[in-house]
């Protein structure tokens, strides 16, 4: 279900509409009960998936909360390290499964006929769950601050499917923290016709930016692209420009339909995107552009391997680790990389 689609159409007024009528208390089983239909109508079958993944998190969630509570100093380290390693293991074993398992072994074959070794490989060819990048990093990032203790382990497994699998974003981001959008679900909001306002505009924004410009930008430059050995090098440079726009208004674009729907909701969701291509440097662009995979990465990633506090060298290398997974998750391609 698109969010450009007469389905998404008709399915987020009815969604609004109940949500709004009924108490505040269950509201978020409604919208827990609207995301999985939401996520169904892409692929049924993969809606077992997302659930695994929430279940599994959830429960390691609340063995870490346990064991924060009832392990002696001398063991809680270890204990900790074991159920966080198991939940980053499942998650990223299910991400690396679908979406990097083909990638792997034909570049694992690709390099070995460089030496001479012939390996034959398997191919999976498995369709890719829609969103798993974005929901396995979210729940990383909560089980992560679960371990550091930033937040506690939620106890109402609804609340943290819901968490998991909010419609707005569970397709194209932002990736949200559950300081932010966990502790809305736990404190839903009354209709406020400010949120519905900023709301729809951000909706119609982001709806002009994927259908009037992205799209039509589309169908200028994929037919040159298909056929770019009959144009000259100016028409490829000007479509290379204009494809850079098309990338940022898709995706900027789903990202504001997304905050949109969100605020009717009366969620409040972060940016993804400020004004990257007029940034002044290269660190400018990075810290607008998908904002919220940055300081992911960031902060799980980057500073707990040393961030800048190391050596020049050390320093560098993290920057590259970094990049390297920031291409990967984008595409399981070396084109990304």
């Amino acid at each position: 279900m698109a969010f450009n689609s007469l389905h998404f159409l008709v399915f987020f007024p009815i969604v609004v509409l109940i949500y709004f009528l009924i108490p505040l208390k269950i509201r978020y089983i409604w919208l827990l009960l609207s995301s999985y239909y939401f996520y169904m109508c892409w692929n049924a079958k993969y809606a077992l998936l997302i659930l695994f993944s929430t279940t599994a998190t959830y429960l390691c969630g609340l063995l870490l909360q346990r064991s924060n509570n009832s392990w002696d100093m001398t063991q809680r380290p270890r204990i900790n390290k074991l159920i966080l390693s198991a939940c980053i293991i499942v998650n990223l074993g299910i991400l690396f499964f679908f979406k990097y398992f083909d990638f792997a072994f034909s570049s694992l074959q690709f390099f070995c006929g460089k030496f001479g070794i012939q390996l034959s490989t398997p191919k999976l060819d498995l369709l890719l769950p829609v969103g798993i990048s974005f929901y396995t990093f979210q729940s990383l990032g909560y089980i992560i601050d679960v371990y550091r203790a930033d937040v506690k382990a939620e106890k109402n497994f609804a609340k943290y499917a819901l968490f998991v699998s909010f419609f707005p974003q569970l397709v194209a981001g932002p990736i949200e923290r559950s300081t932010n959008l966990l502790r809305q679900i736990n404190k839903p909001t009354p209709f406020n016709v400010e949120n519905a306002r900023q709301g729809l505009f951000t909706m119609a924004y982001g709806l002009f930016l994927k259908m009037v410009v992205a799209d039509n930008i589309a169908c200028v430059i994929d037919p040159i692209f298909l056929d770019y050995e009959n144009y000259h090098g100016m028409i490829i440079m000007m479509c290379m420009i204009l494809f850079a726009f098309q990338i940022y208004c898709d995706f900027h674009g789903y990202t504001q339909i997304a905050i949109g729907s969100a605020n009717i909701l009366g969620f409040h969701l972060q940016e993804n995107f400020r004004a990257p291509y007029l940034a002044g440097n290269i660190k400018e662009f990075w810290r607008n552009w998908h904002i919220s995979l940055t300081s992911f990465f960031t902060d799980y990633l980057y500073i707990p391997l040393g961030g800048n506090r190391k050596s020049t060298l050390r320093k560098y290398v993290n920057t590259m680790i970094v990049f390297l997974a920031s291409g990967l998750w984008h595409g399981a391609s070396w084109a990304f990389v």
